[in-house]
């Protein structure tokens, strides 16, 4: 597992959020409630220039000039701005990012071919520094047995062994409820959104090496690339 594609992301040095702040129900400010919450042991850097602390943590401009690793990004800002962190992001060495935004051609956006040229940079400069992405438009990831939970859900999710990969972020949030008051807990969690970059090939790949998983849920609205989807089903099955 050390050295899987899926390893910064779903057992990061360092998590960064990006658009962290102190404005109540805003999306960066409940990522980083839920990553103190969850008792994350990593380092917690969040990332605004608005700011020189965030919720008790000191905050940072940018990620140019930190001494701490951070292997994992989230990011909870305008689409506009998400290939300009991409860019800092590989130049400091981050290796995966979690994109929650969305605004990249979505159906029924005014503009759509501007969020689908941000998203081909966005994937262009991910393929240059060799960073794997999740999302857009998605809820984030979830490792309970390390206390990652670097979504904005309401819930935060009990360790277990079993494996939750979801097309939507508000399935995961319906899961999460049921099984809170049921003490069923889950080994990882991912909301795959709009999967411009990492799909559920990808994530059953990874899963199926995973020591803490024994199985494996998942709710799909469509498969993007079949072969790589049943190749993944293959490994999981073994």
């Amino acid at each position: 597992m050390a050295g899987h594609i899926l390893q910064p992301m779903f057992n990061p040095r360092g998590v960064a959020v990006f658009g962290a702040s102190e404005r109540e129900g805003a999306v960066g400010t409940m990522v980083l409630a839920n990553l103190v919450e969850a008792g994350f042991k990593g380092a917690i850097v969040p990332v605004n220039p608005k700011y020189t602390q965030v919720q008790g943590l000191p905050c940072v401009p940018d990620l140019l000039h930190l001494d701490q690793p951070v292997d994992l990004a989230v990011i909870a800002t305008p689409s506009v701005s998400v290939p300009g962190i991409l860019r800092q992001c590989g130049m400091a060495g981050v290796k995966s990012a979690v994109i929650l935004s969305a605004g990249f051609g979505e159906g029924g956006e005014a503009d759509r071919s501007e969020g689908k040229r941000l998203m081909r940079e966005s994937l262009e400069l991910a393929q240059q520094f060799g960073m794997r992405l999740m999302g857009p438009n998605c809820l984030g990831v979830m490792r309970p047995c390390i206390g990652l939970n670097a979504t904005f859900s309401h819930n935060q999710a009990l360790p277990g062994k079993l494996a939750l990969v979801s097309q939507s972020g508000a399935l995961v949030t319906a899961v999460l409820d049921w099984a809170q008051s049921r003490g069923v807990g889950f080994s990882a969690i991912a909301s795959t959104g709009d999967a411009a970059d990492l799909d559920f090939g990808d994530l059953l790949d990874y899963l199926a090496l995973d020591t803490q998983t024994t199985g494996i849920l998942l709710y799909i609205e469509g498969i993007k690339d079949a072969r790589h989807f049943l190749s993944g089903l293959r490994a999981a099955a073994r």
